[in-house]
């Protein structure tokens, strides 16, 4: 770990005075890296002598309940292995530490020992005899004990509106539980293993790393809540890191990584890895509201962070923002516990699946009909079958009556999806709905050799093996101290059946554990030799040169994007998307192009929480937030997930899209009325 920075008291020199560069080569571990631009930013910024780590996420609920119900990485460990062969390469060359969270895409403790090991057999591979990586993992697994007590004494509630109540059913039902640490035991492993080189954290809140790494470089006093200077750092470190863990993201074209620079009073600068992208005040202050229920308050473990009052200012080289005026509100301020995140997902069953598409149109003009007919054939041919199952279909390219009635679809595209008890069962009810779409009859019928084309892939019934749902996405009350990292001194003796990552017996006062282990063969004693940096990290790189940098092609945007005259919402956007805000909910992003049609649809009533309620077939109480963000000239609404009339999580039975990244196209096709494109003219 370098060597903290000593705490300055002019606030002129605290927002100049640079305390660490970070470098997050891609936005999430195992989706691939660029070797080259990682490698030019380190070589620069090392050479600065200014502390320098190299931080990233691995992990996210996005993808649905799977990787916790049932153990599965995020990516194939083959990624990983890529990835990090990489990253320790560079740790290696540069002595810059490797921290990153929720390892295996979802932070269990099974896969932080898993990710070890990865690091373990590249230290291990011919040519990497000169690796010697002291690597701290962090464990964030929970006891369910310890959530039935918390659940019994009224300390557990949903996170958000959206979220079911806990019950036992749930606790019993989850094969295993994680729980979104703070920074807390970041900051206490890093102050335990001061000459650490690599942290593999569990689950964790996304910024986590990115703010403990800060914190111990800055000696933050974390026990100074009240201070607005505290909060004031705490919130710059943490809207950096909820910036940064995207990578890219934030960037105009979006690139695979991004730098920041942050400084002591907790501002900080943000630019993006690849040559030829660049940052902007709207880009980035967009993407801070990016997949969350609102733009302006930010919650996480401990507190949330307020962005009201936040500055976006573009740097001379047009490719860089410097960012400042963010605050962090600790939840002690106002007499709350500290709250941690608990995720879990449980086993519903298993699936089996069919697909292809009809094309005749004498049948596509009655499809709904044959549907109906496959559906009661299905459950005739199950009437006395043991076990429960469901049955329903995805539809690709079927129309409404309306649409249907002038342009026909030429084609249907279906995929049948059955539910059961058991895969023998699902796929018995597949096979039999797949049979009745083939050969079932209808009026008119001259295609009279099947009604079905399929074939894809080889297979007509394909095993999915099991379903999974969301068992828990709620937040826990912890006590004082719980919220930090188990070191060994505050730890029973260790068991093998433990819950948590490093065998400990039963939870402790602090919740977290950790196991500390030096891998690779290499002489840590040579790795001092080169000349040392100020960030205490011993390296030969003495280049001045920046990395290579080509001048961006800077857009200003037509007031129009290129149209004389809008006719729908879309029209007058730079960006509109929807995503998951969490698995509960959906929340959409509408960025204009230009501050004058920005203003003038806000001034307007175009959109509002009743505009969104009709566009989605909701009621207006149902919308969880709405409203327009002046810092990044856009429009947010977050909604419930929905799917068949009914509240659900993403994922499971009948998803067809996990991400939530398609329900924008209501907004996109939204009429602007005439009165009002006349103002834009």
């Amino acid at each position: 770990m370098p060597a903290a920075i000593t705490n300055l008291t002019n606030d002129v020199d605290a927002s100049s005075t640079p305390l660490c560069h970070i470098v997050t080569p891609v936005g999430m571990l195992g989706y691939g890296l660029k070797e080259d631009e990682t490698t030019a930013a380190l070589r620069f910024y090392v050479a600065t002598g200014i502390p320098t780590a190299m931080i990233l996420d691995s992990g996210s609920t996005d993808s649905g309940p799977d990787r916790l119900a049932q153990g599965i990485m995020g990516s194939p460990r083959s990624s990983y292995v890529r990835d990090l062969r990489k990253l320790l390469k560079l740790v290696h060359e540069f002595r810059v530490p490797l921290i990153f969270s929720s390892a295996g895409g979802d932070g269990i403790d099974e896969h932080v020992r898993d990710i070890v090991k990865v690091i373990e057999e590249i230290a291990a591979e011919k040519g990497n005899e000169g690796y010697s990586f002291k690597t701290v993992a962090i464990f964030s697994g929970i006891d369910k004990a310890l959530i039935r007590e918390r659940l019994a004494a009224g300390g557990i509630t949903g996170c958000g509106a959206c979220v079911p109540p806990m019950t036992e059913e749930d606790i019993d039902a989850s094969t295993r539980v994680v729980a979104q640490m703070g920074p807390e035991p970041f900051v206490d492993a890093m102050k335990a293993t001061p000459d650490f080189d690599v942290i593999v954290g569990g689950r964790a809140y996304d910024p986590a790393p990115y703010v403990a790494y800060c914190a111990c470089l800055s000696k933050l006093n974390l026990d100074d809540r009240n201070s607005p200077e505290v909060q004031r750092q705490f919130g710059g470190f943490t809207h950096m890191g909820k910036i940064l863990e995207c990578g890219g993201t934030c960037a105009e074209p979006k690139s695979h990584g991004a730098i920041a620079t942050v400084f002591k009073d907790g501002g900080f600068t943000i630019s993006p890895l690849t040559p030829t992208a660049r940052c902007t005040p709207i880009s980035v202050a967009a993407h801070t509201m990016y997949e969350k229920s609102r733009p302006d308050l930010l919650h996480g473990p401990g507190g949330y962070f307020d962005l009201n009052a936040a500055i976006y200012e573009q740097l001379p080289d047009q490719r860089s923002i410097k960012v400042r005026g963010s605050m962090f509100h600790f939840s002690q301020e106002s007499g709350r516990p500290y709250q941690i995140k608990l995720e879990a997902g449980c086993i519903v069953g298993y699936r089996s699946m069919f697909m292809g598409s009809v094309r005749d149109p004498i049948l596509i003009k009655q499809f709904d009909s044959l549907i109906k007919i496959v559906k009661e054939y299905a459950a005739d041919q199950h009437s006395n079958v043991t076990g429960n199952w469901e049955l329903d279909f995805h539809l690709y390219g079927k129309q409404d009556e309306e649409s249907a009635a002038t342009t026909p679809s030429p084609e249907i595209f279906i995929i049948g999806e059955a539910l059961a008890s058991s895969q023998e069962l699902a796929t018995s009810v597949a096979a039999t709905a797949r049979i009745g779409v083939i050969h079932g009859s209808y009026p008119g019928q001259k295609a009279t050799s099947g009604n079905f084309a399929f074939g894809i892939g080889g297979k007509s019934v394909i095993e999915l093996g099991p379903c999974s749902k969301f068992s828990m996405y709620h937040l826990m009350d912890l006590e004082e101290g719980e919220d930090g990292l188990a070191l060994e001194d505050d730890l029973a003796t260790p068991t093998h059946n433990g819950a948590n990552g490093n065998g400990a017996h039963k939870q402790r006062q602090r919740l977290f554990t950790q196991s500390v282990s030096l891998v690779g063969k290499g002489d840590r004693s040579l790795q001092r030799l080169s000349t040392p940096t100020a960030n205490g990290r011993s390296n030969g790189v003495k280049s001045n040169a920046k990395p290579g940098i080509a001048a961006p092609t800077i857009s200003n945007g037509s007031k129009l994007n290129g149209l004389t005259k809008p006719s729908v919402l879309g029209d007058l956007t730079k960006v509109v998307r929807s995503k998951n805000a969490g698995p509960y909910e959906i929340t959409f992003d509408l960025i204009f192009e230009s501050r004058d049609t920005y203003l003038k649809v806000k001034e307007s009533g175009l959109l509002s929480t009743k505009v969104i309620a009709e566009a989605y077939s909701m009621t207006e109480s149902d919308i969880v937030w709405c409203g327009f963000f002046d810092p990044a000239q856009a429009f947010k609404a977050t909604i419930p997930r929905v799917r068949a009339g009914k509240r659900t999580a993403a994922g499971s039975f009948m998803e067809n899209d996990v991400h939530g990244s398609q329900q924008h196209l209501a907004l996109v096709n939204l009429t602007l009325p005439d009165e009002f494109v006349a103002t834009l003219l």
